[in-house]
């Protein structure tokens, strides 16, 4: 299993489940009427994504981050979003993961992966944002793929690995891209491999 450089090896029993979330570049910007966290958690900021904060209240602030991209925000529009899953399913299993599931929607992307402890699975997504973006540039995407870094959030309990599991794949009823290990086993059985 490849880590980040100074980091001992993991044998499989070390590793753990943690849901990914990534987000394209531009998606959540400071000042989102959805509500936002500044960087550390340095300033308070009124709300969050189930309690909004009062509409306006951080108009100036937005337009500032949007002034501040390099390009528009990043939308994967639905043919895009089976490679965008496939390859950043396929990287982090190449790295070393175990994927549960994967879903891809306009601006964000789940994946439920058992993988070792910290610091390795930030280093394992940044390796799969980077073959999803050099992909897409091979296929002639141009400009920022993805928003920095991304949370990796530790799953503690069965239930709760469950019902992470269910949320990615309700992702498919607003129409993302959904693929689960469930898929794989049943292509594994009518073509003898599998093709993700």
């Amino acid at each position: 299993m490849a880590g980040p450089p100074g980091v001992p090896p993991m044998t499989a029993d070390d590793r753990r489940w943690f849901h990914v979330i990534v987000t394209a570049y531009g998606a959540w910007l400071p000042g989102d009427p959805r509500g936002f966290r500044t960087r550390h958690h340095r300033e308070h900021v009124e709300g969050d994504y189930k309690n909004p904060p009062p509409p306006g209240l951080y108009d100036g602030l937005l337009a500032r981050s949007k002034g501040l991209l390099k390009q528009g925000p990043v939308y994967f529009p639905p043919v895009w979003r089976p490679l965008v899953g496939g390859w950043f399913r396929d990287r982090l299993e190449q790295e070393g993961a175990q994927v549960l599931c994967v879903a891809v929607g306009g601006q964000h992307a789940h994946a439920l992966a058992k993988m070792p402890p910290p610091p390795v699975p930030r280093y394992w997504v940044g390796c799969a944002k980077k073959h999803v973006t050099f992909r897409l540039h091979d296929l002639g995407w141009q400009g920022e793929v993805w928003g920095k870094r991304g949370k990796n959030v530790p799953i503690l309990t069965r239930r709760h690995q469950l019902n992470v599991f269910k949320y990615i794949l309700r992702h498919t009823e607003q129409g993302a891209w959904v693929w689960d290990f469930r898929t794989r086993e049943a292509e594994c059985g009518q073509n003898g491999n599998a093709t993700g």
